[in-house]
């Protein structure tokens, strides 16, 4: 088995997920904050380069507005060197922006995500990288959601957050912990992927026992 060609993508960990007007309800923003930090500090001792992204919108916009302190990366990213930045306007990372090209030029296999929101930003550029070929992790206690609620009805960020770590671990991203994922760097190894039909087997075994 060859071993993965990593690369740790942290996404909008921004000041507006943690004390702004988009704060982060599950897993506990502080606890993921704090698993972002290890993944980031993990990956440079074991020579993983790390690719911060940052959301920045309209200087008009409620949220992430360049220029303000919401926009501003979080003091657990700020304080920690990093090996590239990206800025975005959209929700995946990959566009309109250089990430595709630089992850290419050094032989980037697999994408590593963590940062915010897992639904959105992380969702929109896991799937991008894996229609780009790329396998992808995600550390779903490095992430995290928001509740919604519209005329779809009402989610909270518990359930945002499971539903879709359930689904990508169905087909397009390998979903494990921090400590599983430091473990499998240090290794060498990737992390334990699923797949649609045994994901669905899985269910409806258990579905037939209750």
């Amino acid at each position: 088995m060859t071993s993965p060609r990593r690369a740790l993508i942290v996404i909008d960990v921004q000041n507006e997920y943690v004390t702004g007007d988009l704060p982060i309800e599950y897993p506990d923003v502080h606890t993921s904050l704090a698993n972002i930090g290890r993944a980031i500090d993990a990956a440079h001792a074991a020579g993983v380069p790390v690719v911060v992204v940052q959301h920045l919108g309209p200087a008009t916009s409620p949220i992430f507005a360049r220029g303000s302190h919401g926009a501003e990366l979080h003091e657990v990213v700020a304080s920690r060197k990093r090996d590239h930045l990206v800025t975005k306007s959209a929700a995946s990372a990959w566009t309109d922006t250089d990430l595709a090209s630089w992850l290419a030029a050094r032989g980037i296999d697999t994408l590593t995500v963590t940062g915010y929101m897992t639904h959105n930003c992380d969702a929109s550029t896991i799937n991008h990288a894996m229609h780009a070929g790329l396998t992808v992790e995600f550390l779903d206690d490095a992430t995290g959601s928001v509740p919604y609620e519209n005329s779809a009805g009402f989610a909270s960020a518990e359930e945002i957050h499971r539903v879709f770590s359930v689904v990508l671990q169905s087909s397009f991203a390998a979903v494990g912990s921090t400590d599983a994922w430091i473990a499998a760097v240090r290794d060498g190894e990737p992390l334990e992927r699923g797949s649609i039909y045994a994901s669905n087997q899985k269910a409806r075994a258990k579905l037939a026992t209750v």
